[in-house]
């Protein structure tokens, strides 16, 4: 447990010292401020962009056109920052030979998985909870009256997928020498979940409709009952991302 919690400690360090800490804030902060101010100012300025004497009726902005900015830009950009972000958590480790020392001195190889999910999961839920809390105060700020469906469900639907994310980019890490190898695996394993997401059947069970479906939650237009299934594949493979990390890892020559 101590070698756990030093290595944890060096881990965040680590992302502190490189700056990459700073990046994720600021580009969850940013975009926190993104989501309600884009849906309030659009109108305005689809508006003025429009031909002289041509007039078409913009409803107007509510709090639940900032959600549809807020459910779109975080899965469009903020999980994408992430995992770039987070490609090179394994492979800086072997192309430095920084573990070798420490895995010689007895360190558990599991522990560096570990140590290193929960960093880069500790850190994706920082980054999550303040964009959410921004984007959340300026939408009661612009729109006070206005209450929405599921919001809570909703958001940890969206948290949940960042953190299987996570876990296939610690798959991806101990499979490859290179960030790109974690890359292609996690883009390549999300664009086969959106090609599954095509059969009617398996949408209820596909764990990108965590990500995909949470205007629908919103909106009440499907119930929660209905992202059960995705949730329990999801956890399902969370574990089985993670286990596989460990057990590739240990028999992995440094």
């Amino acid at each position: 447990m101590r070698s756990y919690i030093a290595f944890t400690k060096k881990e965040f360090h680590e992302i502190w010292s490189t700056y990459k800490f700073f990046i994720l804030i600021t580009v969850f902060l940013l975009l926190g401020m993104m989501n309600p101010i884009t849906a309030k100012i659009t109108p305005q300025l689809l508006d003025s962009f429009m031909p002289e004497g041509m007039v078409i009726a913009i409803a107007e902005p509510t709090a639940l056109d900032s959600w549809m900015q807020f459910f779109s830009n975080v899965p469009q950009i903020g999980l994408i920052v992430l995992v770039i972000v987070f490609s090179g958590v394994m492979t800086s480790e072997f192309s430095r030979g920084t573990l070798i020392n420490l895995l010689t001195k007895g360190l558990s190889r599991s522990t560096v998985i570990l140590s290193k999910f929960t960093m880069s999961s500790a850190v994706w839920t920082l980054c999550y909870i303040l964009c959410f809390a921004v984007t959340y105060f300026y939408t009661a700020y612009f729109w006070s009256s206005e209450s929405i469906n599921n919001i809570g469900f909703s958001v940890f639907c969206l948290w949940l997928f960042g953190i299987l994310l996570l876990a296939i980019i610690m798959l991806g890490g101990v499979l490859f020498k290179n960030s790109y190898g974690g890359l292609l695996l996690t883009s390549g394993l999300v664009v086969v979940l959106m090609l599954v997401n095509i059969v009617p059947n398996l949408q209820n069970y596909n764990p990108i409709s965590l990500a995909s479906n949470n205007m629908a939650l919103l909106t009440g237009d499907v119930p929660i009952s209905d992202f059960t299934g995705a949730i329990v594949i999801c956890g399902v493979g969370i574990i089985a991302f993670i286990t596989s990390a460990i057990i590739l890892f240990k028999k992995k020559q440094m």
